[in-house]
């Protein structure tokens, strides 16, 4: 390539390319691409312009999304004489990158069916073919340059596989037919789970955010010191059995347990259960991505907004972690992050407990009582990629853990994840804290 500029770096492992060879680099890209693919082979065609609400994507668009991730930010912005694959591309697939150009609006993704699923792959396959050709013949002066934004660029389409698939589920669950995405149903048959119990932890000046060279987006930043006192929290996850006495005490009809705008949420959207929960003669049943089952008992509760999560823990006597307890408590519990329910599984369903695990890892997002704000000194990222993150903080609550849908290689202690409090199509569940 010719005509190259240097792209602003942002905070990633070394810029210098120091650890890694050129070959690794090329297979690591190439391994998460085809994942992606590899992840939309159970879908029918007809599946991959599907979108059920405003809020989720349809398959065709996150493959051309992430693709365009890479075509924007890598081979335009390195070769001033890169043509883009489709000028037209660069507005369809921009998902909100006003520095970028003017994003197609979100809602109407659903509507596009040119270009076809078959040019979309082609799109792929043409990026990926020009971003290996950029690794490998690049200087290692632009490589160390670029190598922060390639890497950004990979953990961004993991991003966009958990998206993937709680986006499919949400299409899939809309259909009365319940279509399967997965053949075996996932849940466990575990009948028995330990009694709720609770972990203390002593108060205390406590380091947060990302502290050593590994990659973090520019949210986990800086590092800084944060105020704890004492408190309890709780040793695994709300189940659905937990969560079905909620239900069961008539709390989605009193006021008492919700906040205002809480209770007007579910008031207008006739919420009485978790999302995908269906009551059939007499029971409770729940759709997964295997199709509707009865629902396991002891496995988390999931699909539950923000407001739900709130009102579970007044009932419950308790309340809602901060992130700053959840991250100190993930930090100094010594659970391996090993033994875990990631994408990875290939399960994508949230599991019983497992013996001595506080399930802090996977299965499902853990909403916290701390609102998405900067950290102290927060600076975002340069240029265009400071959309990524800073312009979201407000109106969002922060989740912590991961989920069942969550690439294992993406999670860590100090990932923030962020929802509008009346959000629940994600995997999202419920950890307790009490105070001594």
């Amino acid at each position: 390539m010719s005509d190259i500029s240097v792209h602003p770096s942002v905070h990633q492992e070394s810029t210098m390319l120091s650890c890694i060879s050129r070959d690794e680099l090329i297979l690591q890209f190439q391994t998460t691409r085809q994942l992606t693919v590899h992840l939309c082979q159970p879908l029918a065609i007809e599946d991959y312009v599907i979108q059920g609400c405003d809020d989720v994507s349809p398959p065709k668009w996150h493959l051309a999304h992430t693709t365009w991730f890479f075509e924007t930010f890598i081979l335009m912005a390195a070769n001033k004489k890169y043509q883009p694959y489709d000028v037209l591309y660069q507005y369809l697939f921009n998902s909100y990158y006003q520095g970028a150009g003017i994003p197609y609006p979100r809602h109407q993704r659903g509507i596009l069916s040119r270009p076809t699923v078959i040019a979309v792959l082609k799109f792929r396959d043409y990026v990926d073919h020009e971003i290996m050709e950029f690794i490998n013949n690049a200087s290692i002066e632009i490589l160390s340059a670029y190598y922060p934004i390639l890497v950004l660029g990979l953990h961004h389409e993991q991003q966009h596989q958990e998206l993937l698939m709680m986006d499919i589920k949400y299409n899939y669950s809309l259909n009365p037919g319940y279509p399967q995405y997965l053949s075996t149903k996932p849940h466990t048959t575990k009948q028995s789970i330990n009694k709720l119990g609770w972990v203390n932890m002593t108060g205390s000046i406590v380091t947060i955010g990302h502290n050593n060279d590994s990659f973090c987006y520019d949210n986990e930043l800086p590092v800084h010191q944060h105020i704890l006192k004492d408190y309890c929290i709780s040793d695994r996850l709300i189940t659905n059995d937990e969560y079905l006495e909620f239900i069961e005490s008539g709390a989605y009809q009193q006021s008492d347990w919700w906040l205002a705008e809480a209770w007007d949420c579910i008031r207008s959207n006739s919420w009485n259960a978790p999302l995908y929960w269906q009551k059939t003669n007499n029971e409770w049943h729940t759709f997964s991505l295997s199709g509707m089952h009865k629902i396991n008992l002891y496995e988390p509760v999931t699909h539950v907004s923000y407001f739900e999560a709130d009102a579970f823990s007044k009932w419950y006597g308790a309340r809602l972690p901060t992130e700053h307890e959840w991250e100190h408590f993930a930090k100094t519990s010594k659970q391996s992050i090993e033994d875990t329910n990631f994408l990875d599984n290939g399960i994508y369903h949230p599991r019983a407990q497992i013996s001595h695990s506080y399930q802090i890892w996977g299965d499902v997002w853990e909403w916290t009582s701390s609102a998405y704000s900067p950290y102290p000194g927060y600076k975002p990222l340069p240029g265009v990629l400071g959309e990524y993150n800073g312009k979201f903080m407000s109106n969002q609550m922060v989740l912590r853990g991961g989920s069942c849908v969550t690439p294992y290689s993406h999670i860590r202690a100090t990932y923030r994840n962020f929802f509008a409090p009346d959000k629940r199509w994600q995997y999202s569940g419920i950890r307790l804290v009490c105070d001594p």
